[in-house]
């Protein structure tokens, strides 16, 4: 709600501004000038028009940030999306605690006022704050940029004056400058300009000429100088691999499939059918799933179409070319209708929570915090045995008959098994154990090789870290004691489950796992938070080296190696030879933040260069134009044409903080690669470098920073094409063509 006195009118005020009317500004000036006063800004004389404020008369313009573009070598870091068009005002959009970094070239200090001007979406009057901050993060302070700062211009812009006083005086340090919100604003941009420090002015010192507006369009001006440079290099005769096209994987999502349509302009290759529900998924009914835990444990139908059924995520997927994973209830119990639920108010009494949509449906936890112990899971749920997952296989492959690939490229035993005495307490309470889920595993994975021998299977689908190496038992009784583990030779659960497997098919010749598939969350404080900051942005980049990096700890509970992707090719070469790996689901946080694109790009770029990797999929897929969205189009269509990353993968090298992905076609006839810069604060000048090729015939260059609207191609010729900014995404296109032969 916009400031506003006790006199003034409905009339008298405008969305999203500072409020001016003529009985009003008297009041916000006082306090304005109060507020400068503290700094010694204000010289005497009345409080009238903009024009004449006398604090404007009492500043000197020193250092401008931002007009109509960056100035003075200040350099944009983040966070939120941002467009920073040359010879305009910067537009930021700040929905999700968004904000607005700025750097200088080195650290500041001695000015007596900050001032921008902006203009916003309604919500924007009393929504900014100012804050600057020491190279370590250390805040020195916030101003709300509220009626005692602020001052209405014309064309609904709004100017702030920010006392230094705020931040410690002028004698304190600070090497970043952040405008950010607290609660978010909508879609629409905050539009910011004329950034400037001030000090006060010596009237007895002559005026300084003003800085002048270099308004040309800056196409094909000189590369800008760069803070560190970087040789990448790909080798097109080195070892090499097909890229397995499951790899750029996405989540199904019933509850929002039909609105999000966009979802197909990513270009993902697969989509999985998957997620706790799945576990409750009843395939007879077509259209009954179980919340469990995630929401008060009721049978919903998801997709709010009682006509719904599992054909048409099939034909769907058919239609846009994609391949399917489909899980498969091994639970043993699903949704019977699709209006039930597990803890009624009405027989358990009252309870933590209840649905503010149902009240009599409950959380299954009392007031004073206890957990309640559930009925027979007959209250919402039906038997669903191997042989009626069979049914399923046999109706899916018969639905699928004629198409040239096979309906379901992946079959998933089950989401998270190790979780379920949680998730789906209401029907499995006790924590499940090594030999119930080998049990599962091999009944249920039997009956679908023979309703399709065909098949390929993967599992145990499990969630994380823990449950790569103990089970929910062991989880229970405490991971020193481990009983379950020590129960069975102290092998961890996952080499375990792929020896007592292998063993399996040893006796009866029957291979029924196919792909070893876990799940990727990296645990660091604040990764998923919704407010946004520099520290955890680092840590999200940073976390994608537990994907792959032998060397680096994780920054988390964790505190060890992770390196998933060797560890996992490890297991399966000792314990089941000839079986693959998947990441059935991943997700970095602060998909709208650039950080999150780009840890997306780099778990991207390391799944095409792991080669025993059948399948990723993304949980569940970016919002649509937010840096994920255009990290995931630099690799599968970054021309908007349909051009996309080969599907061959060959080696790199590149130094930090680059990174570098690289692929061809079968012949040898195109490259492309994909440059990334993870550090927020240098430039980097790439010398990009192609060994063992054939001859370069031309190139093309497209690049995203959160400062620009999307993926976009650079001008041919571009210098600049080579100088990879702080946190950015460079897609290089090389067409190559055979050697010239000089004939006598």
């Amino acid at each position: 709600m916009p400031y506003r006195s006790d006199n003034s009118t409905a009339e008298s005020f405008k969305p999203g501004g500072c409020v001016v009317t003529p009985r009003a500004s008297a009041t916000r000036v006082l306090a304005r000038v109060a507020a400068l006063a503290l700094a010694g800004l204000f010289t005497a004389g009345a409080a009238g028009p903009a024009a004449d404020r006398p604090e404007a008369a009492a500043l000197e313009p020193t250092m401008t940030v931002y007009e109509q573009g960056l100035k003075n070598g200040w350099q944009d870091r983040g966070w939120s999306r941002r467009d920073l068009t040359p010879g305009q005002p910067a537009r930021i959009y700040l929905e999700d605690n968004g904000g607005w970094m700025l750097t200088p070239p080195s650290s500041q200090s001695g000015y007596d006022v900050i001032g921008l001007r902006f203009r916003g979406p309604p919500g924007v009057d009393n929504a900014l704050l100012l804050g600057l901050l020491t190279a370590e993060g250390r805040e020195l302070g916030w101003q709300r940029l509220d009626e005692t700062v602020c001052e209405a211009q014309a064309d609904d812009w709004r100017e702030a004056l920010v006392p230094v006083t705020v931040f410690g005086g002028p004698s304190r340090r600070f090497d970043r400058l952040v405008i950010r919100v607290e609660n978010g604003l909508g879609p629409e941009a905050v539009q910011i300009d004329h950034v400037v420090f001030y000090r006060k002015r010596d009237p007895n010192a002559p005026r300084p000429a003003v800085d002048k507006i270099d308004n040309r369009a800056p196409s094909l001006q000189p590369a800008p100088k760069a803070d560190r440079s970087a040789v990448l290099v790909a080798t097109c005769n080195g070892a090499s691999h097909p890229i397995s096209p499951l790899v750029y994987g996405i989540a199904y999502s019933p509850m929002n499939d039909a609105k999000d349509a966009y979802q197909w302009e990513l270009g993902a290759t697969a989509r999985r059918w998957g997620g706790n529900p799945a576990s409750r998924f009843n395939w007879k009914l077509g259209n009954a799933w179980n919340a469990a835990s995630d929401w008060f444990y009721e049978n919903v139908n998801y997709t709010g179409d009682p006509a719904f059924n599992w054909t048409r995520f099939l034909d769907a997927n058919a239609a846009h070319g994609a391949g399917t994973a489909l899980t498969l209830p091994i639970l043993g119990w699903v949704a019977k209708d699709v209006g039930s639920y597990s803890f009624p108010v009405s027989v358990f009494g009252p309870q933590a929570q209840v649905d503010p949509y149902q009240s009599d449906a409950g959380n299954g936890m009392s007031r004073s915090g206890t957990t309640i112990q559930p009925q027979a899971p007959t209250r919402t749920s039906v038997p669903m045995t191997p042989e009626d997952i069979a049914g399923w296989v046999k109706a899916i492959k018969k639905h699928g008959e004629g198409r040239k690939r096979s309906s379901v490229d992946l079959y998933i035993l089950d989401n998270e098994p190790m979780l379920w005495s949680s998730t789906h307490r209401d029907v499995h309470p006790d924590p499940l154990g090594y030999d119930e889920l080998l049990e599962r595993t091999i009944r249920y994975a039997t009956a679908v090789k023979r309703a399709d021998p065909t098949a390929r299977i993967a599992g145990p689908a499990e969630w994380g870290w823990t449950n790569y190496f103990y089970s929910a038992i062991d989880a229970k009784a405490g991971f020193f004691a481990k009983p379950d583990r020590r129960a069975h030779g102290d092998l961890p659960l996952l080499a375990w489950y792929l020896k007592s497997l292998r063993q399996h098919e040893a006796t009866t010749g029957k291979r029924l796992l196919d792909v070893l598939d876990v799940h990727f969350y990296p645990q660091g404080e604040g990764i998923y938070s919704p407010r946004i900051d520099g520290d955890a942005s680092m840590r999200r980049v940073r976390s994608t080296r537990a994907l792959w990096d032998p060397t680096y700890v994780d920054e988390s509970w964790i505190k060890e190696p992770i390196e998933l992707l060797p560890r996992l090719s490890r297991l399966v070469d000792e314990y089941y030879p000839g079986t693959r790996i998947s990441i059935g689901e991943y997700n970095f946080g602060a998909e709208k933040n650039i950080s999150g694109g780009l840890a997306l790009a780099e778990a991207l770029g390391r799944f095409t260069q792991t080669p025993a990797l059948e399948a990723a999929f993304y949980w569940s897929y970016p919002p649509k134009n937010s840096p994920a969205f255009w990290a995931f189009r630099a690799f599968r269509n970054y021309d908007d044409k349909g051009e996309s990353f080969r599907d061959i993968s060959i080696p790199t090298k590149a130094p930090a903080p680059t990174s570098f992905f690289a692929s061809r076609d079968d012949k040898g006839e195109h490259v492309v690669a994909i440059a990334l810069n993870l550090d927020g604060r240098d430039t980097v000048a790439a010398t990009t470098r192609l060994e063992g090729c054939k001859p370069i015939v031309s190139r093309r260059v497209f690049r995203y920073t959160a400062t620009m609207p999307a993926l976009t191609a650079l001008p041919e010729g571009d210098p600049s094409a080579d100088v990879l900014p702080p946190w950015s995404i460079t897609v290089y296109e090389w067409t190559l063509g055979s050697p010239v032969v000089s004939t006598p």
